[in-house]
C-alpha cells in the first residue's frame, strides 16, 4: 500500500497506533531497558487485507531503529513481516532465528 499513515506511539497503552476513520490499528509492545517486545498486532476488519498492518509494522520498525532499541518479535505477524523484509532483521536480538 502506498498510502502514508502517521505513526503514534501511545506509551500509556503501550502500543503503536494509526488513527484511521475512527479505527485504531495497533501494535502492542513491552519496553524493558534497551529492548522492545512486539507482542500483538490488531487491525480492524474494515482495513484487513489492505496493507495497513504491514504499514504499521514498517513504521514501528523505523521508530525502533531511530531509538536504537533491540527487537524481540513475539507476534507471529511481526515475524512474518521480518521474514518478508529481511533488511529489518538487523534490529532483532541476537540468537533469535526468523526463518
Amino acid at each position: 500500500m502506498t498510502e502514508k499513515y502517521t505513526l503514534i506511539d501511545n506509551p500509556d497503552k503501550p502500543q503503536y497506533e494509526f488513527h484511521l476513520a475512527g479505527e485504531n490499528p495497533r501494535l502492542e509492545y513491552i519496553k524493558a531497558q534497551d529492548k522492545i517486545y512486539l507482542t500483538h498486532t490488531e487491525v480492524p476488519q474494515a482495513f484487513s487485507g489492505k496493507g495497513v498492518g504491514s504499514a504499521l509494522i514498517g513504521a514501528a520498525l523505523e521508530d525502533i531503529a531511530r531509538q536504537g532499541l533491540t527487537l524481540v518479535p513475539l507476534c507471529p505477524f511481526v515475524a512474518l513481516y521480518l521474514k518478508r523484509n529481511p533488511e529489518w532483521k538487523r534490529l532483532v536480538l541476537k540468537g533469535i532465528n526468523i526463518a
